[in-house]
């Protein structure tokens, strides 16, 4: 089987609606949000200087100094995390493991139920 990529950075662009983007580190999610939300903005969103700084950032690939630019100017914020990020898929939770977890969970034990009526 192949390799899988595990993705260790993600973000969120804080808009209506929320953007979401997952990537294998810091690095790569950097250039993804470079290119998927500095550059493919509207050039109208910038006053002339924004534009000039948005444009010398991006290609000198500075991506951190072009987001700031970007967030500045749309009022827009981004919050980016660098840790990993469970993907789950049909091998790693197939439905009979996912069933059988279910029922071992803690809303189906008696434990849980008496702790958390002697905590009320």
């Amino acid at each position: 089987m192949a390799d899988r990529v595990t993705p260790g950075a993600w973000a969120v662009v804080n808009d209506d609606p929320p953007g979401i983007f997952v990537a294998e580190n810091a690095a790569v999610i950097s250039r993804v949000l470079a290119l998927k939300v500095v550059a493919s903005a509207s050039p109208s969103v910038f006053t002339e200087g924004e534009l000039q700084a948005v444009q010398e950032h991006l290609l000198h690939e500075r991506w951190a100094q072009a987001l700031l630019v970007w967030m500045t100017a749309t009022d827009i914020t981004v919050d980016v995390y660098e840790e990993f990020v469970p993907v789950y898929d049909e091998q790693l939770l197939n439905a009979e493991l996912a069933s059988i977890a279910i029922r071992l969970s803690r809303v189906f034990t008696a434990d849980s139920h008496v702790a958390d009526s002697a905590a009320e």
